[in-house]
């Protein structure tokens, strides 16, 4: 059986992050409650000049083996269990000695930030907490007559409700610190066994655990009648989920899906080799392109789509200028991010109040990163993230004509564009842009005939001769399963393939190209994005 109110007296304080401790400790002890602690933190609150006993007092049992051992032990853990409607419960602790212990706060060991800081595998076993999480689950499990609290950000709130109910909590406030305490142990065994499978090699463990700390709740999710929020897993990774904010309301969920695919693409494309630009719809490039600045690339982007960019989002591999802003701003865009921007750029965002800016510091490195989680009935699907990558020494040339220097470049443009294109993919690509793309289609050869047309829809509209699909190359995710697809993408004047090669009719295609008058390249490699 629970109480309803339970008053707080004794409180076991034990916490690596100090932030807001002493604030905590005197608002704590003002209102009476004794308090317990253990190493670096009683003695923090020590020189902060408030009472505090140590556990060693209460246990007659010293700290030993460098603190591994300090509160395993039946007096902490009697008078955190201990159910104050038992009378067999009562008749124990009076029989023994022990108090009971109505408010734990704890949070645990640094073992994630020692990961991501790249400690060594003693550094990140020594940073493992043992005491911790024993005593947090067993506060949790009788949250009928303990609080428990885990995160720095819950401390305001346990003092607003004891200041409420005269220094008591109420059951259900209980039951929520017991969910996020046993949300937090959770997530903590499942960063260190995701860590030690990695440190030891295994590369499929038995079992896998995946966690997140709340970010947001969404309006909806990806239609109005379905609820949605935003959780991190923790990952440092430069993107959507480490980046800051600068203007506009709350990202949406098909924004913050759309917007890590736009970066995604463009950190493909290194800084070191100038400015590039990725222009993304509904999870798609929409169009990509470099140029000598970042105003001259997002033209080029914006030349292949008009039409698909309204309301789109735009990636950056650099610092986004005023002059690119000011471009920008001539049609309705949902979200721009970049690793920087310059205040010139955030002034002239700051008029268009609907549009958010995001910068996050950096590029992540696309030839790294951990693995990717989907959702099937019943389980999940994990997989690598997709790190291939293809310079130019890993083409084979497989047709009579070679491909100019020219063409390989731009090949190798569409290549990495492609990888990021919904299957079955298509892109055309001239002069380091885009000039046409085909995503998601059920066959190869539709794909081609769609990303032609669009190009040709785009020339009339602008007033073009001829669609810039004359003179360009076309790169394949995967391979021509026949000669239509690639004969159709000569018909729309493509003069250069690059593909993974690998059909059982390839020397029909390859017959095809060379009959053509194409130049074609195998890469060994294919990109499939489902």
């Amino acid at each position: 059986m629970s109480l309803d109110h339970v008053k707080i007296r004794r409180a076991l304080l034990s916490v690596s992050d100090k932030s807001g401790l002493i604030e905590l400790a005197t608002a704590l002890d003002a209102k009476g409650v004794e308090l317990l602690s253990t190493g670096g933190t009683a003695k923090a609150i020590r020189d902060a000049g408030l009472p505090v006993r140590d556990v060693s007092e209460i246990t007659n049992f010293p700290e030993m083996m460098d603190g591994r051992v300090k509160t395993l032990h039946p007096m902490v853990h009697g008078g955190l269990l201990a159910l104050r409607d038992n009378d067999d419960h009562i008749a124990a602790m009076q029989e023994h000695g022990i108090i009971d212990i109505d408010l734990l706060v704890v949070n645990l060991y640094p073992f994630e930030e020692t990961v991501a800081k790249g400690g060594d595998y003693e550094d990140c076993i020594e940073n493992i907490d043992i005491g911790g999480p024993a005593m947090i689950r067993a506060a949790a499990k009788n949250h009928g007559f303990v609080s428990v609290v885990v995160d720095v950000a819950d401390y305001d709130a346990l003092l607003l409700q004891m200041d409420a109910n005269d220094g008591a909590t109420e059951l259900s406030f209980r039951q929520k610190l017991a969910q996020t305490a046993y949300a937090r142990t959770g997530a903590y065994d499942a960063a260190v066994s995701t860590w030690m499978a990695g440190a030891i090699g295994e590369t499929a463990p038995r079992r896998k655990a995946i966690s997140g700390e709340f970010v947001q709740e969404m309006r909806y999710g990806e239609n109005p009648h379905q609820s949605a929020s935003f959780y991190s897993n923790g990952d440092n990774r430069p993107g959507v989920s480490t980046a800051t904010q600068h203007q506009g309301k709350a990202l949406s969920y098909n924004n913050i899906n759309d917007t890590d695919a736009a970066f995604e693409l463009v950190a493909e494309f290194d800084p070191a080799n100038g400015p590039a630009v990725a222009i993304i719809k509904h999870a798609n490039p929409c169009g990509v392109a470099s140029g000598a600045t970042f105003k001259a690339a997002y033209e080029k982007a914006f030349q292949c789509d008009q039409t698909s960019a309204f309301g789109g989002i735009i990636a950056l591999n650099g610092t986004l200028d005023g002059e690119t802003a000011e471009q920008i701003c001539s049609i309705f865009t949902e979200v721009v991010i970049a690793p920087d921007a310059t205040d010139e750029a955030k002034e002239i965002f700051a008029a268009k109040k609907n549009l958010r800016l995001l910068t996050t510091g950096g590029l992540p490195d696309v030839r790294t990163g951990g693995q990717t989680w989907r959702q099937v009935a019943g389980g999940y699907l994990i997989q690598d993230r997709d790190n291939g990558f293809i310079g130019l020494d890993d083409l084979k040339v497989v047709t009579k004509r070679k491909p100019t220097d020219a063409e390989l470049q731009d090949m190798l443009f569409a290549w990495k564009v492609a990888k990021h294109v919904k299957s079955n993919a298509i892109v055309y690509v001239k002069d380091g842009a885009t000039v046409g793309v085909g995503a998601g289609q059920m066959s190869r050869v539709d794909s081609t005939r769609i990303a032609a047309r669009k190009a040709q829809d785009m020339a009339e509209a602008i007033g073009l001769p001829a669609p810039l699909t004359q003179g360009s190359v076309v790169a394949s995710d995967a391979f021509f399963p026949f000669a239509d697809g690639l004969l159709t993408a000569a018909e729309a004047g493509a003069t250069a393939v690059i593909q993974p090669g690998g059909s059982m009719r390839d020397a029909e295609v390859i017959d095809a190209a060379n009959e053509a008058g194409l130049a074609m390249v195998y890469t060994g490699m294919r990109h499939f994005k489902h």
